[in-house]
């Protein structure tokens, strides 16, 4: 019935060694109120100094959209009054931001979608409230600190595209190594625009704004809700009353939104150009950025280059991590597709949500030692699960250690194969005989066989060989 309109605005903290506009450290954890100097704290006389590599990194991310790059860009006050701004205005860009008209492309259910991006703007982070009690404090720590405000168009008509198109983002971001993009510490947070109307009407309605979101769970948590609003309330005749121009918070106990404050328009920010700073030339060369292999064609490269499926390469440069800890694999010379599937599937399967690849308690480099004990036939695949398992939650033991312990080798000894081999044969001389008149099915009874009385430590390959050599 309804057709839903989402446009995103993400704040991404760029990873400069100083703030924007002074020399002030950018670290974060720092005790409250240490980062900061005579422009942070906007005393009379102090002037803000562009810093030119917050500006280099807005290039890349320009680049890495397929924007338009303003080759200059102005900076203006935004006069909104901040409680942990000491100016109490924010200079950001308006008119004319560094980066416009630019794109990427999620993939969804295996469809490829363009999502536009209608500016990437360089501006300052505010500081931080803190409230005890009958009392607040504030920590100038971070105020001052470059932002990249990206800005979608209303391209998105889900929670669960915008979820993709967010981690794409994220990912670029990543890759780029603009940002760490720590969504936890505030370095990747969103704002959500979201709005209905009635499918194939293409008119927009009133957008609400949810403020500050930090979380992928959270953000489609968020939207799903205020679209249920909003639909329940044009259905029951109160859109008009109920769905009113605004920010509105989101309660990540109740997983409800909740009202803020009205929605102020652009004309009520009263930008002007900031008289301190004079507009931004980029100089000569400043547009040859060399950017580094970007997400989409890493997961290219993959599939062409070493035969990794479509849908398991989409994994694969899902993030930087990802990507770092499989080519960490590669490099061993091991089986691309023996990397793809003991990554994507059982190193995965293993992590689930208690932890991610970052954090994984098997290194790319053990992981790698367990493979190649695969590929030479000390282990099968069977007992690469078992031992997989064990130093999962055993950190402290190498692999080989591992496979000592749980007495998983494998048999690769012709002799005690063919011993075996033997006796399987002897006792079943009539199978033996069936099978030499044509009854091809039945090598796979024998190999069986022999590995249950092997108990799983045969070699199946050497099994394979030598079952053959006796039955011809």
């Amino acid at each position: 019935m309804f057709e839903v309109v989402i446009g995103l605005e993400v704040h991404t903290q760029l990873n400069t060694k100083s703030k924007i506009f002074c020399a002030c450290k950018t670290s974060f954890g720092e005790e409250a109120n240490t980062n900061v100097c005579p422009t942070c704290l906007a005393l009379p006389g102090a002037l803000p100094v562009l810093n030119k590599e917050a500006v280099l990194k807005a290039v890349s991310f320009g680049k890495a959209i397929n924007a338009k790059i303003n080759e200059k860009s102005i900076f203006n006050r935004k006069n909104y009054f901040y409680p942990d701004l000491p100016k109490a205005y924010q200079i950001s860009q308006f008119d004319v931001p560094i980066v416009e008209n630019g794109e990427l492309f999620i993939n969804l259910n295996g469809e490829d979608k363009r999502i536009g991006i209608t500016r990437a703007h360089l501006e300052e982070d505010a500081g931080k409230n803190i409230h005890e009690g009958a009392f607040s404090k504030v920590d100038l720590n971070r105020a001052g600190t470059p932002l990249l405000e990206i800005v979608s168009e209303p391209d998105l008509r889900s929670s669960d595209e915008a979820v993709a198109y967010l981690k794409k983002l994220h990912s670029i971001i990543r890759f780029l190594d603009i940002s760490d993009a720590n969504m936890q510490e505030g370095s990747f947070r969103c704002d959500v625009n979201v709005s209905i109307r009635p499918k194939n009407d293409d008119k927009f309605y009133t957008r609400v704004e949810i403020k500050n979101l930090n979380s992928f769970r959270f953000i489609q948590k968020a939207i799903d809700y205020e679209v249920q609003r909003q639909s329940e309330a044009w259905q029951d005749g109160l859109y008009e009353k109920e769905v009113v121009q605004e920010t509105r918070l989101f309660d990540t106990t109740k997983l409800i939104t909740k009202s803020m404050r009205g929605k102020e328009d652009s004309a009520e920010y009263r930008y002007f150009p900031d008289p301190d700073l004079l507009p931004v030339v980029l100089e000569k060369g400043m547009l040859d950025v060399k950017l580094p292999e970007l997400p989409d064609e890493k997961r290219q490269r993959y599939v062409k280059d070493l035969g990794v499926k479509e849908a398991d390469a989409q994994i694969l440069t899902s993030s930087l991590e990802m990507a770092r800890f499989f080519e960490s694999l590669i490099a061993k010379n091991l089986n691309p597709k023996l990397c793809v599937t003991w990554l994507n599937t059982e190193l995965m399967g293993l992590l689930k949500a208690d932890y991610s690849i970052e954090n994984s308690p098997v290194s790319a480099e053990k992981l790698a030692s367990l493979l190649l004990r695969i590929e030479d036939g000390t282990i099968s695949a069977k007992a690469a699960k078992d031992i997989l398992a064990y130093i999962f939650e055993n950190t402290d033991v190498e692999v080989d250690e591992a496979i000592e312990k749980l007495g998983l080798k494998q048999v690769s000894d012709d002799g005690a194969i063919e011993k075996i081999i033997d006796e399987i044969l002897s006792k079943n001389a009539d199978k033996v005989a069936e099978y030499k008149s044509g009854k091809d099915k039945l090598f796979g009874f024998f190999v069986g066989q022999v590995m249950k009385e092997g108990k799983g430590a045969f070699n199946p390959a050497k099994v394979n060989e030598l079952l053959k050599a006796k039955l011809s």
